[in-house]
């Protein structure tokens, strides 16, 4: 699959690649598997996704945002009958990590609440001014944001949080709840663009410029549903006057293309922000209580933040007495609590070093953990012109990059280490050591424990920690011996 990629590369840009990089851990939240392709003049995200209608949709959507202006990736290549595409490569950093890196509790840094008002400027233009023409006939797996999409997020909520989480409830009276409260939301204009995941990990930026991606989900809908979206993203944990903040100036922006009832739009916004926050519930139940993928657990407390928050300060024009007490429920519940007090970092300790040397010692005092042994690989150091260089280096990693035994060996690494930081996070361990030999400590080793260290630091409730002993040893030689 990935030769059709490099084929798509090869014919949009003229030449062929030469480094391939899997974003799966950095941008992959889904089942597609995302890479990076590029060799010294260009650069480009191959996406890799069997679901036709969806890869269509994203398409279609894409081009289509293009011709009315707005930023997003643009299409190089595709053959979807492969379930293949090559789009534009907008870099690394989310606005979530942008806002995680600048902030200070509730103190936020004046250059992200730049960016998130020059984000909420743009919206607008995807709901109402591209939705104009827009063919909703591609939209997958509904064209609206109906009945059927409302009772699937229900459902979800229902069977995947508050099943697995054990929190009781009255089957039938949460069922007309549910009824009701579909009603209610059904009855907002929904005429609109729906972005469907409009939150601050599907927002890229680039030289401090927003883009937007992953709308393949997006459908008609209400205006309300995208804007609790991003203000009620449960690990952002936005401050309640900075939601305030933000609502605001997107309504001032969204008045600059519809004629504005302020009053109507508030009176349903906070419906969809419930309806939003359980959809996001469900998401997390399936992925951490069914999957067994716990860190996805680790936004449940957040949730229950907002919940607790909105239970104080909101009152609905609708009556959803069951639908309150099970949330009054979650929020008493002592399985949510544990999930709440296992704060804090798993801590991967991740080191490089030679076999001439010895192993690195454990000062954690818990002992485990995995030792890797890179020599089974292609040999940099075997060449004169790596000599003087690390696996740090450019060079010596694009030498590594195209060798296929390299991919293999550091794939299966991640399957092992992923499967442990999963298992470790349920346990509520706190450390874990990783280490990679090579002969000399200086190539292999060192570079297989920065590819590494790259794939976790997007784990959430994952802190990395990198040392390269060999490398290190070289250094003192060298203060030694200057």
């Amino acid at each position: 699959m990935i030769d059709i990629l490099q084929k798509l590369f090869e014919r949009h840009f003229k030449s062929p690649s030469e480094k391939i990089e899997s974003l799966q851990g950095q941008l992959g939240g889904s089942g597609r598997n995302i890479i990076r392709l590029s060799n010294k003049r260009s650069t480009a995200v191959g996406i890799l996704y069997k679901v036709y209608e969806e890869n269509r949709a994203f398409i279609e959507f894409s081009k289509h945002f293009r011709r009315h202006g707005l930023p997003v990736p643009e299409i190089y290549a595709e053959d979807l009958e492969h379930g293949a595409y090559l789009e534009e490569d907008l870099g690394n950093t989310t606005l979530f990590q942008f806002l995680s890196a600048h902030r200070s509790g509730d103190e936020i840094a004046p250059e992200v609440m730049d960016t998130y008002q020059r984000v909420l400027a743009v919206l607008p233009r995807f709901q109402v001014k591209a939705a104009s023409d827009l063919n909703y006939k591609v939209c997958y797996p509904r064209a609206s944001f109906d009945r059927q999409s409302i009772n699937w997020d229900l459902n979800y909520f229902k069977y995947y949080f508050l099943r697995l989480a054990g929190i009781p409830f009255n089957e039938q009276a949460l069922e007309n709840d549910f009824n009701r409260l579909t009603k209610f939301l059904l009855s907002a204009a929904r005429e609109f663009f729906l972005y469907r995941d409009f939150q601050s990990r599907n927002i890229m930026l680039r030289d401090g410029s927003p883009y937007f991606i992953d709308y393949q989900g997006g459908r008609k809908g209400a205006l309300q549903y995208d804007i609790a979206s991003l203000l009620y993203d449960a690990k952002a944990d936005l401050p309640p006057p900075v939601r305030q903040l933000f609502l605001d100036h997107y309504l001032d922006a969204l008045g600059g293309y519809i004629k504005l009832d302020h009053e109507a739009f508030m009176h349903y916004y906070y419906a969809y922000v419930y309806i939003r926050i359980m959809q996001a519930l469900g998401a997390y139940g399936f992925r951490g209580f069914y999957e067994r993928k716990t860190h996805f657990l680790q936004s449940v407390p957040f949730a229950l933040k907002n919940l607790r928050w909105l239970l104080h300060h909101v009152k609905l024009p609708v009556e959803l007495p069951m639908l309150m007490d099970t949330f009054k429920s979650m929020l008493a519940s002592e399985k949510l609590q544990n999930i709440v007090s296992a704060g804090g970092s798993l801590v991967v300790r991740i080191f490089s070093f030679s076999f001439h040397q010895e192993l690195p010692k454990d000062e954690s005092g818990h002992g485990g953990g995995f030792v890797f042994d890179g020599r089974s690989l292609p040999n940099p150091g075997r060449e004169e012109r790596f000599k003087p260089l690390t696996g740090k280096d450019e060079p010596v990693i694009d030498y590594l990059n195209q060798q296929p035994s390299v991919h293999q060996f550091f794939g299966n690494v991640m399957s092992l280490v992923d499967a442990a930081i999963n298992n470790y996070q349920s346990r509520g361990f706190k450390s874990l050591m990783v280490s990679f030999g090579c002969t000399g400590g200086q190539h292999r080793s060192v570079y297989l424990a920065e590819q590494l260290a790259k794939h976790l630091r997007s784990t959430s409730g994952v802190e990395v920690a990198v040392r390269h002993l060999g490398i290190e040893k070289i250094g003192k030689e060298v203060m030694r011996n200057p």
